[in-house]
């Protein structure tokens, strides 16, 4: 479990297909508080630590950077995330698991991606950046005006909702310049791919209604 609050950028020092995909990802977190078989959000994904440490320690990080963790990307989730986006040198949003006791600072997420967006343009708006995003239609009825959504594992309110004629969703985001600086929504551009969550509360309150339906 996860609250959309990023805690550090990571980049994706190096990869490998054997089976799975495994990804060896640099970060600025201590080797020592991450513990084997943990959870750690990349970019919205929900996935587990399977090796650690640091480029003094030796192992599979060597190399330039920090410290670093390795994670096993499955097929089912390089299918149901932003293509391209186990490549080595792309940077990720990272955020631990929530803790008993910690401040739930955003929303509930749980790190399973419900749909990939396109940002359909960015627009500045005083000190921010007005975001707008195309989401898939299967996703318009969980989205509200005020509401909550995960963007590459950014917890976001949502300003406005319109359904296109093309069958997407569009909504707006306004992001602020301490959002922008401290993950990589600063370097996005109209055209770039991103994974949603959707609010997890909005998905069992669709789930009531359409039961009652």
């Amino acid at each position: 479990m996860f609250t959309g609050i990023v805690t550090a950028i990571g980049t994706i020092r190096e990869t490998r297909k054997s089976g799975d995909l495994r990804a060896v990802i640099a970060c600025p977190f201590d080797p020592a508080g991450i513990a084997m078989g943990a959870s750690i959000a990349c970019s919205g994904v929900c996935l587990t630590v399977v090796g650690k440490g640091d480029s003094r320690g030796g192992g599979e990080g060597d190399g330039e950077g920090d410290a670093w963790f390795a994670v096993d990307i499955s097929e089912e989730t390089l299918a149901r995330t932003v293509p391209g986006r186990w490549q080595q040198g792309r940077r990720l949003n990272l955020e631990p698991a929530l803790r008993l006791g910690d401040e739930l600072g955003g929303h509930i997420v749980t790190g399973h991606v419900d749909g990939v967006g396109r940002i359909a343009s960015v627009t500045p708006v005083g000190d921010s950046r007005r975001f707008v995003i195309a989401a898939p239609g299967d996703l318009a009825p969980y989205l509200a005006p005020k509401g909550s959504i995960t963007v590459d594992g950014v917890s976001l309110t949502v300003n406005e909702v319109s359904d296109e004629p093309d069958g997407t969703c569009h909504f707006t985001l306004n992001i602020i310049p301490h959002t922008a600086e401290v993950t990589t929504m600063g370097a996005m551009r109209a055209g770039d791919a991103v994974n949603l969550e959707i609010d997890v509360l909005a998905r069992y309150l669709q789930r009531m209604q359409s039961l009652r339906g």
